[in-house]
């Protein structure tokens, strides 16, 4: 073996190992959930405490408030799991009984897009939540909901449609 050839398998050796720089990436997003997790439990008790007292629209928005926390949190473990199962090391799902099937499948594509559509959703939820507040939203702001979650639904579609362009070119799969 040359010195070259060495050096080569030393560098990709150390490359290969350099993705275990990403774990403490998925750790602090474990505990960024956490974090979330005691929001969820805060917006719950306030809630609940001034959902006897409020109208139907101000309970439809506390519900809102948890669906988008929910999302976000659900956004939070798809980024880990698939994040780590992509770049750092596989998980042995078969230590791990209720482990969900789609984990093991998804790819780097099905990890953005599955990303988008749930910054979509959480957008849509953010503007459902300024529709159902119309009379304390500014036109302005209400304006900028719109357009921001618009811009979101063309990102999606327009990722969704190169992913699906790319499958089919030559050397790229189907």
């Amino acid at each position: 073996m040359t010195d070259q050839n060495m050096l080569e398998r030393a560098i990709e050796k150390f490359l290969f190992a350099s993705r275990w720089l990403l774990a403490p990436f998925f750790v602090a997003l474990a505990l960024g959930l956490v974090v979330l997790l005691v929001k969820m439990c805060q917006t719950f008790y306030e809630f609940a405490l001034h959902a006897w007292a409020g109208g139907e629209s101000d309970v439809i928005l506390g519900i809102l408030g948890l669906v988008d926390l929910t999302l976000t949190g659900s956004l939070i473990v798809i980024v880990i799991f698939s994040g780590y199962e992509n770049f750092v090391s596989r998980i042995d799902a078969a230590e791990h009984a209720d482990w969900p099937e789609w984990m093991a499948r998804i790819d780097f594509t099905g990890l953005k897009l599955k990303l988008l559509s749930s910054i979509v959703a959480i957008s849509a939820i953010q503007l459902l939540r300024a529709f159902m507040d119309v009379k304390n939203t500014a036109d302005r702001e209400l304006w900028w909901y719109v357009v921001i979650h618009l811009v979101f639904i063309a990102s999606g579609l327009v990722l969704a449609l190169t992913d699906r362009v790319s499958e089919h070119q030559p050397g790229h799969g189907t």
